[in-house]
Protein backbone atom coordinates (compact mmCIF):
# COMPACT_ATOMS: atom_id res chain seq x y z
CA UNK A 1 0.00 0.00 0.00
CA UNK A 2 1.14 3.56 -0.95
CA UNK A 3 2.23 6.05 1.95
CA UNK A 4 0.73 9.62 1.86
CA UNK A 5 3.02 12.16 1.77
CA UNK A 6 3.39 13.67 4.70
CA UNK A 7 4.34 16.81 3.65
CA UNK A 8 0.98 16.97 2.05
CA UNK A 9 -0.83 16.41 5.36
CA UNK A 10 1.18 18.80 7.42
CA UNK A 11 -1.04 21.98 8.16
CA UNK A 12 0.33 24.94 6.33
CA UNK A 13 -0.57 28.50 7.23
CA UNK A 14 -0.06 31.69 4.49
CA UNK A 15 0.23 34.82 6.35
CA UNK A 16 -2.52 37.46 5.14
CA UNK A 17 -1.29 40.71 4.28
CA UNK A 18 -3.82 42.60 6.36
CA UNK A 19 -2.92 40.85 9.75
CA UNK A 20 0.70 41.89 9.44
CA UNK A 21 0.60 44.51 12.06
CA UNK A 22 -0.78 42.28 14.87
CA UNK A 23 1.85 39.27 13.44
CA UNK A 24 4.47 41.76 13.77
CA UNK A 25 3.52 42.62 17.71
CA UNK A 26 2.74 39.26 18.56
CA UNK A 27 5.78 38.21 17.55
CA UNK A 28 8.04 40.94 19.45
CA UNK A 29 6.34 39.14 23.16
CA UNK A 30 8.07 36.75 25.00
CA UNK A 31 5.90 33.72 26.05
CA UNK A 32 6.78 34.61 29.95
CA UNK A 33 5.40 38.62 29.09
CA UNK A 34 1.52 36.66 27.83
CA UNK A 35 -0.84 34.85 28.81
CA UNK A 36 -3.35 33.48 25.91
CA UNK A 37 -6.71 32.64 26.85
CA UNK A 38 -8.83 30.54 24.80
CA UNK A 39 -12.95 30.97 24.89
CA UNK A 40 -15.23 28.40 23.36
CA UNK A 41 -18.22 29.20 22.22
CA UNK A 42 -19.98 27.97 24.94
CA UNK A 43 -18.04 30.41 26.96
CA UNK A 44 -15.69 28.33 28.83
CA UNK A 45 -11.96 29.20 28.69
CA UNK A 46 -8.74 27.69 29.13
CA UNK A 47 -5.30 29.30 29.72
CA UNK A 48 -2.30 27.83 27.16
CA UNK A 49 0.50 26.35 28.33
CA UNK A 50 3.83 28.59 27.60
CA UNK A 51 4.61 25.77 25.12
CA UNK A 52 1.96 26.17 22.84
CA UNK A 53 2.32 29.94 23.67
CA UNK A 54 5.96 29.87 22.34
CA UNK A 55 4.98 28.02 19.45
CA UNK A 56 2.16 30.39 18.78
CA UNK A 57 5.21 33.34 18.84
CA UNK A 58 7.56 31.85 16.65
CA UNK A 59 4.86 31.11 13.98
CA UNK A 60 3.91 34.56 14.57
CA UNK A 61 7.71 35.81 13.71
CA UNK A 62 7.41 34.10 10.25
CA UNK A 63 4.36 35.06 9.46
CA UNK A 64 4.63 38.65 10.34
CA UNK A 65 7.96 38.86 7.54
CA UNK A 66 5.85 37.06 4.82
CA UNK A 67 6.80 33.13 5.15
CA UNK A 68 3.94 30.60 5.01
CA UNK A 69 4.40 27.96 8.47
CA UNK A 70 3.90 24.31 7.85
CA UNK A 71 3.54 22.78 11.27
CA UNK A 72 5.00 19.10 12.02
CA UNK A 73 6.20 17.45 14.58
CA UNK A 74 9.89 17.04 15.07
CA UNK A 75 10.20 13.17 15.46
CA UNK A 76 7.74 13.17 11.96
CA UNK A 77 9.19 10.90 10.16
CA UNK A 78 10.16 11.30 6.33
CA UNK A 79 10.77 9.45 3.78
CA UNK A 80 14.07 10.35 1.56
CA UNK A 81 12.26 11.77 -1.18
CA UNK A 82 9.88 14.15 1.31
CA UNK A 83 13.55 15.01 3.00
CA UNK A 84 14.92 15.75 -0.42
CA UNK A 85 11.64 18.09 -0.99
CA UNK A 86 12.28 20.12 2.17
CA UNK A 87 16.10 20.84 1.70
CA UNK A 88 15.66 21.70 -1.84
CA UNK A 89 18.17 19.01 -3.07
CA UNK A 90 17.73 16.23 -5.25
CA UNK A 91 16.41 12.55 -3.66
CA UNK A 92 19.89 10.83 -5.09
CA UNK A 93 22.36 14.04 -3.45
CA UNK A 94 19.55 13.09 -0.08
CA UNK A 95 20.37 9.29 -0.53
CA UNK A 96 24.22 9.62 -0.76
CA UNK A 97 24.18 11.82 2.64
CA UNK A 98 22.28 9.06 3.72
CA UNK A 99 24.47 6.44 2.75
CA UNK A 100 27.59 8.69 4.17
CA UNK A 101 25.51 8.72 7.87
CA UNK A 102 25.74 13.00 6.85
CA UNK A 103 22.09 12.82 7.31
CA UNK A 104 20.84 9.75 10.42
CA UNK A 105 18.09 7.34 8.91
CA UNK A 106 16.68 3.91 10.15
CA UNK A 107 15.59 1.03 7.48
CA UNK A 108 11.84 -0.03 7.80
CA UNK A 109 12.00 -3.29 9.71
CA UNK A 110 11.93 -5.84 7.21
CA UNK A 111 12.47 -3.76 4.30
CA UNK A 112 15.44 -1.67 2.77
CA UNK A 113 13.57 1.34 2.73
CA UNK A 114 14.76 4.20 4.87
CA UNK A 115 12.98 7.08 6.80
CA UNK A 116 14.97 10.47 8.18
CA UNK A 117 13.71 12.06 11.47
CA UNK A 118 12.53 16.02 10.91
CA UNK A 119 14.50 16.86 13.46
CA UNK A 120 17.79 15.51 11.55
CA UNK A 121 16.68 17.19 8.87
CA UNK A 122 16.35 20.59 10.36
CA UNK A 123 19.65 20.29 12.48
CA UNK A 124 21.45 18.90 9.13
CA UNK A 125 20.17 22.22 7.68
CA UNK A 126 20.83 24.30 10.25
CA UNK A 127 24.95 23.20 9.85
CA UNK A 128 24.54 23.92 6.37
CA UNK A 129 23.62 27.00 6.86
CA UNK A 130 25.95 28.07 9.69
CA UNK A 131 29.02 26.77 7.09
CA UNK A 132 27.26 28.80 4.34
CA UNK A 133 27.70 31.86 6.56
CA UNK A 134 30.89 31.14 7.68
CA UNK A 135 32.30 31.46 3.87
CA UNK A 136 30.03 34.26 3.24
CA UNK A 137 32.42 35.85 6.64
CA UNK A 138 35.81 34.86 5.51
CA UNK A 139 34.68 35.94 1.40
CA UNK A 140 33.42 39.26 2.88
CA UNK A 141 36.79 39.19 4.92
CA UNK A 142 39.29 39.19 2.34
CA UNK A 143 37.22 41.64 0.33
CA UNK A 144 37.64 44.11 3.13
CA UNK A 145 41.29 43.55 3.38
CA UNK A 146 41.90 43.65 -0.48
CA UNK A 147 43.42 40.37 -0.91
CA UNK A 148 43.40 38.71 -4.26
CA UNK A 149 40.78 36.15 -4.14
Amino acid sequence: MARTSVLAKATRVVPCPSHQNALTETSRMTADQVEVVLRTSDGSELVLPIELVQVLIASAGELAIGHAVTIMASETQLTPAEAAEMLGLSRPFVARLLDSGDIPSTCLPGSRHRVVRLADILAFQAARDRRKEGRRQIADAIEEAGLPY
